[in-house]
């Protein structure tokens, strides 16, 4: 087996893991954009058709752990390709509907770029949780096993996986987190399901590992502040992710007992029902019913708002500034409060990410603004508790975290500690090739 960790040792963001059989059988794990800075997009050198093209060689096909942007972000130039592409059904289908979305609102040259998009997720073969896929190598024999564990992320389909080939098996963690609505099934799923097969190597995030500061609160614990916010306010408007389905349910419920309309644009009333056809089969909290489709119920929500208020979510597009320009006028604005719920960041000035289109959205009004919002990344004992339950038998090597962080200052045993890779070993670490490669 050789593993190579083509971008994430040294960033948080665009990480790409490539997993290398005997037999020459090639998949890659995530294959998204380098996150942007502020308002530019991302500085990529992969959206230079030669690299891309080089580092595809030879692969059979990419698994993507969940469909945030710094994991999935090729998937046109892919398809082209002949790779093919996996994900989990729910993300598919929401991933269908964001594209859709872009698709009717995009002109031109962009709504062709739209167009290619959509068909190319649309061609996405999916997997479930617990059960493996096989890939095949170049003689048409089963060769690579990749087993999806389902975990806790800040969005709503996200996935651990297993692989396993020459008689090894890594665990390459993505992204996730133990304080979401799930996230209490983190330990017992990783100790039960994973942590007997006996992995040899562990890949894990390390997001958080550069913000000792950050209390990370549960998402318990923000649906119960939204829910005193609420209260206080007849009038409130949300900024939170459309694909996050924890975030989503919070303030849902939060709203429910106040007894106001929670109002949504046809996008985001479609990703609600997603969730509650799906995650909200075996589980109440994700059954978010009942939503206004703001276009469809207009008349009837601005007659309303003066007696009974509004909960809206928004997203800074033209669409809602035009609609916030509308409903604005009816309401209070000492009762009128806006909930930004997205990396804080976003709206920091002087921040690398922050973004001036972002806080102009914010404060276009004169409302009331709250920060309301928690991780979608593992805490520093969240990453502990999985290293100390994995116990890999040979190396620990840590993506997507700030390459000034040490993986090392967390509270695992020495023995773990020592397992530790950052750089290129120089020899097999049990024999399994590893190679590392470092931000030129």
């Amino acid at each position: 087996m050789h593993i190579t960790i083509h971008r994430g040792i040294d960033q948080i963001g665009g990480c790409i893991t490539e997993i290398e059989s005997k037999n020459g059988t090639k998949i890659f794990i995530d294959l998204g954009h380098n996150l942007p800075e502020g308002d530019k997009p991302s500085d990529d050198p992969l959206d230079k058709p030669e690299k891309l093209d080089d580092l595809l060689k030879g692969v059979s096909a990419v698994f993507y752990t969940h469909p945030h942007g710094d994991h999935l972000g090729f998937e046109t130039k892919i398809v082209k390709k002949g790779i093919t592409q996996y994900i989990g059904e729910i993300s598919k289908e929401m991933m269908l509907t964001l594209k859709d979305s872009i698709l009717f609102r995009s002109k031109g040259e962009k709504k062709a770029e739209a167009q290619a998009a959509y068909d190319a997720i649309n061609s996405f073969e999916t997997y479930k949780a617990d059960i493996p896929v096989w890939i095949k190598d170049k003689h048409g024999k089963d060769d690579i096993k990749v087993t999806p564990y389902y975990v806790s992320h800040s969005a709503a389909d996200a996935y651990m996986f297993v692989v396993e080939c020459d008689k090894k098996k890594v665990l390459h963690t993505g992204d996730f987190r133990d304080h979401g609505y799930q996230g209490n099934a983190l330990l017992p799923m990783v100790g039960y399901y994973i942590a007997r097969k006996k992995i040899d190597v562990l890949i894990t995030e390390g997001t958080m590992l550069s913000r000792d500061d950050i209390r990370l609160m549960s998402e318990e614990e923000l649906q119960e502040q939204a829910k005193t916010i609420m209260n206080e306010y007849d009038n409130v408007f949300v900024m939170c992710s459309s694909m996050d389905a924890d975030r989503l349910a919070s303030f849902y419920w939060a709203n429910k007992k106040t007894g106001r309309p929670f109002v949504v644009d046809g996008y985001q009333w479609h990703q609600l029902d997603t969730i509650t056809k799906n995650l909200g089969v075996n589980n109440k909290r994700y059954r978010l019913k009942g939503a206004l489709y703001y276009h469809k119920h207009k008349e009837k929500i601005l007659q309303n708002i003066p007696k009974y208020g509004i909960t809206i979510l928004v997203r800074d597009n033209r669409e809602f500034r035009n609609i916030i320009d509308e409903v604005y006028p009816l309401m209070n604005p000492d009762k009128t409060c806006f909930i930004y719920s997205q990396f804080n960041g976003y709206i920091i000035n002087k921040h690398k990410a922050y973004k001036q289109k972002a806080y102009d959205f914010v404060h276009m009004k004169d409302w009331h603004i709250e920060k309301l919002h928690t991780s979608g990344h593992a805490s520093k004992e969240a990453l502990a508790a999985v290293c100390m339950r994995v116990n890999p038998r040979y190396a620990i090597i840590p993506i997507h975290r700030d390459g000034e962080t040490d993986f090392r200052s967390l509270d695992i045993s020495q023995e773990l500690k020592d397992k530790v890779i950052t750089k290129t070993p120089e020899n097999l670490v049990g024999d399994i090739k590893i190679t590392i490669k470092h931000i030129s």
